[in-house]
């Protein structure tokens, strides 16, 4: 059975979304009105920052939950530690 989620990383991965939403906003809005290509560019490099950010917290947490399984199991949400160490370097 799956764990529940940490709190604390639930969170950090929340705040980054949001974050990233906020980033792609502003680039939505500078394309729209003609913004420059640098602060396009630097805009969408932030948010292909924040979202690798909240990927890595989402995949660390899970993977650290899989470790640390009292009972042995080693799956957490379905996923094999073999198959969380592919979604990760997947982000890489």
């Amino acid at each position: 059975m799956p764990s529940s989620p940490d709190p604390d990383a639930q969170r950090r991965a929340l705040n980054r979304l949001r974050r990233a939403r906020g980033q792609l906003n502003a680039v939505i809005d500078a394309v729209e009105n003609g913004g420059s290509c640098r602060d396009v560019v630097t805009q969408l490099a932030a948010v292909s920052a924040a979202l690798d950010r909240a990927g890595f917290t989402i995949i660390a947490t899970a993977m650290k939950d899989c470790v640390a399984s009292p009972d042995g199991e080693r799956e957490v949400d379905g996923l094999t530690t073999e198959e969380l160490e592919k979604l990760f370097l997947t982000l890489a």
